[in-house]
């Protein structure tokens, strides 16, 4: 293999990485956060989960010497930071509080189709197999929802169209409008800044401060630290930059799937013959998805 070919295929490599990781740690994050749900307060644990990450990601760019954000990158980092982080995560803890997280993961499958509507206005036009696969993703989730498992309050409902309507415009701006500082150090201070706006939130909520939570959700806690902001929000923000919206907001297919098996493995919950057939609709959708592109 030349050193050409070598360089072709290694960001290739990265990609397929990246689309795992929002895949399949992404679809065990909201089990993650129904667990740290059980002993910390919903927008001071998504707060502060930011609020570390962001810190210690921005501490190791320091190190690496690479360059601080300017004074434009911050606000464009805190504008992006509220939609996608105190709206589009801190929303969906929210509902978490009284929806089944796997009727949220589910919800959150109508990404891909509102990023597609959001970008219509910047003239960016999806192909046809990745709308093929988007639709077909879609009808797989509606008939997810259908299905006995899944059952929520129309408050619930509303909380969650916020949700994604905040983290489709903040995924959109930030390819379109409002660039990040470059790689890490970006995605670094957008979660400074959403950190800060749950943070706000909870103050204003008048949520206090736990330091005595269960081991559980300490746990949980440190997972979403780790790998569902430190790994998985990384590997997505990088495949923003990199590959298709479709491609990119691809894992609100699989995340149901993977969300449902966890139930299974660690909460013992039944999954009808109806629900696993609708999940076979949403994983044709991605591949359709996935073959759309070269």
């Amino acid at each position: 293999m030349t050193l050409d070919s070598h360089r072709r295929r290694s960001p290739d490599v990265l990609v397929l990485a990246c689309l795992g990781a929002t895949w399949i740690i992404w679809g065990s994050t909201y089990l993650a956060i129904k667990f740290a749900l059980g002993g910390f307060p919903t927008f001071y644990m998504m707060g502060t989960r930011f609020l570390v990450a962001g810190s210690m990601l921005l501490a190791y760019q320091r190190l690496r010497g690479a360059s601080m954000p300017t004074a434009r990158q911050w606000f464009n980092a805190a504008v992006i930071g509220a939609l996608m982080l105190g709206f589009g995560m801190g929303c969906t803890a929210h509902a978490e509080e009284t929806v089944d997280s796997g009727l949220v993961v589910a919800f959150i499958a109508v990404t891909p189709l509102l990023t597609v509507l959001a970008r219509l206005p910047f003239g960016i036009r999806p192909g046809r197999g990745e709308v093929i696969g988007i639709l077909v993703g879609l009808c797989g989730v509606m008939l997810l929802t259908q299905g006995d498992g899944f059952q929520a309050s129309p408050s619930s409902l509303v909380v969650m169209a916020l949700a994604c309507s905040g983290w489709t415009l903040g995924s959109v701006l930030s390819q379109q409008v409002l660039p990040l500082a470059s790689g890490a150090t970006g995605f670094a201070s957008q979660m400074l800044c959403g950190g800060a706006v749950l943070i706000g939130v909870s103050a204003a909520r008048g949520e206090q401060a736990v330091l005595t939570a269960t081991p559980l959700a300490w746990a949980s806690w440190v997972y979403l630290v780790v790998f569902g902001s430190l790994i998985a929000f990384n590997a997505y923000m990088y495949l923003l930059g990199r590959v298709s919206s479709g491609l990119a907001t691809s894992y609100t297919y699989v995340n149901p799937v993977i969300a449902m098996l966890l139930g299974i493995a660690l909460a013992g919950e039944h999954i009808s013959a109806w629900e696993w057939a609708s999940a076979g609709v949403i994983l044709a959708g991605v591949v359709i998805l996935v073959a759309s592109r070269r």
